[in-house]
């Protein structure tokens, strides 16, 4: 496959990050299997917009109203912060659970929308483009990303928006894959690459870094354990242990980084 330098690194990086056939061997759960709850739309402060750069960009490009296409929307985090002024959001998921939530929750905050189930950019060609387009927090779990980033690009009238943390998620876990499986993780991809992946684009992505909470802070803990759990593909009898290390890894803030380019085409 002939890929941009920029995206070949990134898919090499990304492979690093695969689970070892061992330790998948033992797991009794899927270990990527990403429960609904932890994954709603964000609270929509009474002040407005949250304070997020994504999201500030976002609404200063919708301006008065528009359309907003949410690329991997999970439970409607990126897009239903944005209603209003978004009049009308496309939600693209591969989990109709997902979608699901994400329905009700455009619904409930009074825009009118579309829910799509599939893998972008397969599912592309049956989505309408939109003025502005966001997708947060999906691009570290797509290998072949310089078509995922061209597609976004391709559905946007006004501006393509991408959150992501700084590093993997999955680095917040690397001292419990240490701990518990002696198993060292690696330290790449990062959003500095994925900046270089949207610049082979041809435009000039503009960069906030910010720092925030991350999702534990409001997950329910029960529910935070359990996924975490499964993601070091742990069985259940572990949980007490997986609770304890999660106290001593500490910090519930992360760093993030927001990319956002006006589209080629415009």
């Amino acid at each position: 496959m002939n890929r941009p330098p920029a995206a070949q690194r990134w898919a090499e990086a990304l492979g690093q990050w695969a689970i070892p056939d061992e330790i998948m061997a033992a797991a009794t759960e899927d270990p990527w299997r990403l429960p609904p709850a932890l994954f709603a739309a964000d609270r929509r402060p009474a002040g407005g917009v949250e304070d997020r750069p994504s999201h500030r960009r976002a609404a200063a490009a919708l301006g008065d109203g528009g359309s907003v296409l949410d690329v991997g929307c999970g439970g409607g985090g990126a897009s239903v912060a944005l209603i209003p002024p978004a009049r009308q959001v496309t939600g693209v998921d591969t989990s109709a659970e997902m979608l699901e939530a994400f329905s009700a929750a455009v619904a409930a905050a009074g825009a009118d929308h579309r829910a799509v189930q599939g893998r972008w950019p397969d599912v592309a060609a049956t989505v309408a483009p939109a003025d502005v387009v966001v997708c947060h927090h999906v691009a570290y779990n797509v290998a072949d990303i310089a078509p995922f980033v061209a597609a976004l690009d391709d559905h946007s009238r006004r501006l393509v928006v991408m959150e992501v943390t700084a590093h993997h998620p999955q680095s917040a876990l690397s001292p419990l894959w240490r701990r518990f499986w002696g198993l060292e993780r690696p330290d790449q991809p990062s959003a500095d690459l994925l900046v270089e992946v949207v610049a082979t684009l041809g435009v000039a992505p503009s960069v906030d870094r910010f720092t925030g909470p991350s999702r534990r802070v409001d997950a329910p803990r029960d529910e935070w354990v359990d996924f975490v759990r499964r993601q070091l593909c742990l069985p259940a009898d572990r949980r007490a242990d997986v609770e304890a290390a999660l106290e001593d890894l500490g910090s519930e803030e992360r760093d993030y980084v927001a990319v956002a380019w006006r589209p080629r085409r415009h």
